[in-house]
């Protein structure tokens, strides 16, 4: 297990126990350090795999990532601006590939074993099993 994952584990772990400051603490070492934004709110599946020890990655602090996902470096899963009360985060399913400097913005779900390449701008629902490329993105 990468040791970005360690670390978000751990902190998530705390969270959930409602363990103050501690949590908060990791978060900022691994912004620091991994230069990542991710948040111990974020839901993250096993098996999970960050390339590149998660360089330069931005997860909105309420995604849920899936299991067996693979993200590369750069890559962001944020809001699209708007209200969050309005617009949920990116939700990412099972067996999921997102390549280098992806961007995934919006209360989109990308659906089991999608791919996105890299550099790729996601706004909109990618169905099981599509490729999307291109900016905006679009399904091959």
């Amino acid at each position: 297990m990468h040791l970005v994952l360690r670390f978000h584990k751990l902190s998530r772990l705390l969270y959930e126990k409602k363990i103050p400051i501690l949590p908060d603490l990791i978060y900022k070492f691994m912004r620091v350090f991994f230069s990542c934004d991710i948040k111990y709110t974020i839901k993250i599946g096993s098996g999970v795999k960050f390339y590149h020890n998660a360089l330069g990655v931005v997860i909105h602090k309420q995604s849920v990532i899936g299991d067996n996902v693979s993200i590369y470096q750069n890559v962001t899963l944020g809001g699209n601006g708007k209200i969050e009360e309005l617009n949920g985060p990116p939700i990412i399913k099972d067996g999921v590939f997102i390549g280098a400097g992806a961007v995934i913005l919006g209360p989109v779900t990308i659906g089991k074993n999608a791919k996105i390449g890299a550099n790729a701008v996601v706004n909109c629902d990618i169905p099981s099993g599509a490729t999307a490329v291109g900016i905006p993105a679009r399904i091959r």
